[in-house]
């Protein structure tokens, strides 16, 4: 079933570009439409589906959403959104758009908006289950489907401020969205992130050592760092929330039951250890 298009998703109209052709789009009975004839439906749930051919096959299944939600409803990980809302609100004090990729289910654009009340957000990413949630996450953010290594379905620098909370990046793109005057806010995992999770189930994925090396060579060209924040905290965990924590993780597309608990016990607390760093275009 089509839906009527969202209020959220309607300030976004002359800064989204259709994927096919870069034309504007427009509304037209539950889509979106170029002058071309590209259309694009609009879910039930809210969320405009952009994505065109192969589809990408990364985004989070119904397990890594429900996971997600459940992990971060705790509040285990609001330290990370609090510092990412200072770090918008220092670089966009007034209106402006921000636009979250890879943003799952909008948790932390949703914290951004929060205490941003004269910002917009759109939140893209993959995984239709998360864009469900992601659409209704707060009432002044939209939400899109598309992949993070495609050209972004947006018009030349029409974004204030770009989220990347743990998610891929495609840095040509983001500088060719972003105002001269933006930033691009990125956040990471380092060695420390969830080493006691890591050492008690062998199968999760590794943190690469080399992997700040290759984010500088990767972002260098087209950005240079404004700030770095460090964020680390020991966080207490329920086994419900060492289960869901891992099942959010890109570890649960591979992680099997007997990973989990054939170990001993999952521990009654982590340490979260990430790096917030708000990048300026070159």
């Amino acid at each position: 079933m089509l839906a009527l298009l969202p209020p959220a998703l309607e300030p976004f109209l002359d800064s989204l570009r259709c994927p096919v052709c870069r034309a504007r789009l427009r509304p037209d009975r539950g889509s979106l439409r170029c002058p071309s004839g590209h259309t694009f439906d609009i879910a039930r749930q809210g969320y405009v589906s952009l994505l065109t051919g192969i589809r990408a096959t990364s985004g989070d299944d119904a397990a890594m959403v429900q996971a997600r939600s459940q992990f971060l409803s705790t509040g285990r990980y609001a330290p990370i959104r609090h510092t990412l809302t200072r770090m918008t609100a220092d670089v966009l004090p007034g209106h402006g758009m921000v636009v979250d990729i890879g943003c799952g289910t909008g948790y932390y654009l949703a914290g951004v908006l929060d205490h941003l009340p004269c910002a917009l957000g759109l939140g893209l990413d993959a995984s239709v289950r998360a864009l469900r949630s992601a659409a209704r996450a707060h009432p002044r953010a939209a939400a899109a489907s598309w992949d993070v290594f495609r050209p972004f379905p947006l018009a030349d620098q029409a974004v204030d401020v770009l989220l990347d909370v743990f998610a891929p990046r495609n840095p040509a793109e983001f500088h060719r969205v972003l105002r001269p005057t933006g930033r691009l806010i990125v956040v990471r995992p380092i060695e420390r992130h969830l080493a006691e999770l890591r050492g008690q189930v062998p199968a999760m994925v590794t943190i690469d050592p080399d992997k700040e090396q290759r984010l500088q060579q990767a972002l260098g060209p087209y950005f240079q760092a404004a700030g770095t924040q460090h964020v680390e905290y020991t966080a207490p965990l329920t086994r419900q929330e060492a289960v869901d924590l891992v099942g959010m993780t890109p570890s649960a597309r591979h992680l099997t039951h007997a990973d989990l608990f054939d170990h001993g016990p999952l521990p009654g607390q982590v340490t979260v250890s990430v790096v917030a760093t708000s990048y300026q275009p070159r």
